[in-house]
């Protein structure tokens, strides 16, 4: 079995490298250098040159402000080059994982979002997976579309450690209250791609995959602040809004029931969060 990763330099990408216990399947990790999946010809040559059974795409434009100037990066990267490599895997009889984002959804609803639920993005990153996720359902029919919320790691740039770093150097830090999620462990998520690679799952479609619980961005941030006693406290401020030029939705909270019929291992966030914390603070 070999099983491409995209973007293996981000949180993702690492995440996996760092679960992996099963040496005898094959797992190729490329970076952006090594494989650009907008280059539709180096995409397609690679896969030639390879029988890939699985491939998982790490690879995205993920910063939310910055899609909202760099319009044309985000859509090609999120949505694009997404269509490219899904009509590659395609002729490659090829099962695609991709991931995708909360940001799919307005933030409008007051119960967890379900996979079916009405979709509509409120800023450009969001619309620009929201095309991905449409590129892909139009070309293939076998394929693992993962929408995460509040994604972190112990790697790459996250809420999780930015916040580390500011209690390490002991600043004021102002935390929203306006928005309701789920935290994400990649980790986590990374042991529930590696079961549906190993376990060949095929009952294929969208997924949400989150830990258990919500919060918001500031409860997050208390809870990371535990792991840090001689923090002062008083210094985490609860604020309702912060400036930002993309709109973010105000409730994003997913319902994760679909995936726990065919996968047992969600636990609550802050369970999650304590693995991440342990291998940051090493």
């Amino acid at each position: 079995m070999k099983v491409l990763v995209t973007g293996s330099k981000g949180q993702l990408g690492q995440s996996i490298q760092f679960v992996l216990n099963k040496p005898e399947d094959e797992w190729f990790f490329v970076t952006r250098e090594e494989l650009d999946i907008c280059d539709f010809v180096q995409t397609r040559n690679l896969f030639e040159e390879n029988k890939f059974d699985y491939c998982v795409n790490c690879a995205a434009y993920t910063n939310v402000d910055g899609a909202e100037d760099h319009k044309d990066d985000a859509y090609l990267a999120n949505s694009e080059a997404v269509k490219n490599l899904a009509g590659v895997c395609k002729d490659h009889n090829c099962i695609l994982i991709h991931i995708s984002t909360d940001y799919v959804f307005d933030g409008s609803s007051t119960r967890p979002y379900k996979e079916e639920d009405k979709v509509g993005a409120i800023n450009v990153y969001g619309d620009s997976k929201l095309q991905g996720e449409r590129n892909i359902r139009a070309i293939l029919e076998n394929y693992f579309i993962i929408r995460v919320s509040w994604l972190y790691s112990p790697f790459g740039h996250n809420f999780v450690k930015s916040i580390s770093k500011k209690i390490r150097e002991n600043s004021e830090l102002n935390i929203i209250t306006s928005q309701k999620g789920i935290p994400t462990s990649a980790l986590d998520l990374a042991e529930f791609i590696v079961f549906l690679v190993e376990n060949r799952i095929t009952e294929y479609g969208i997924y949400h995959f989150t830990g258990n619980g919500e919060t918001d961005w500031y409860e997050f941030a208390v809870e990371i602040s535990k792991y840090f006693p001689e923090y002062n406290s008083d210094k985490l401020n609860a604020i309702l809004n912060y400036p930002s030029k993309a709109k973010r939705p105000k409730y994003s909270v997913l319902n994760t029931t679909k995936v726990k019929s065919i996968y047992n291992h969600l636990v609550p966030w802050q369970l999650s969060l304590s693995r991440t914390m342990k291998e940051i603070l090493n």
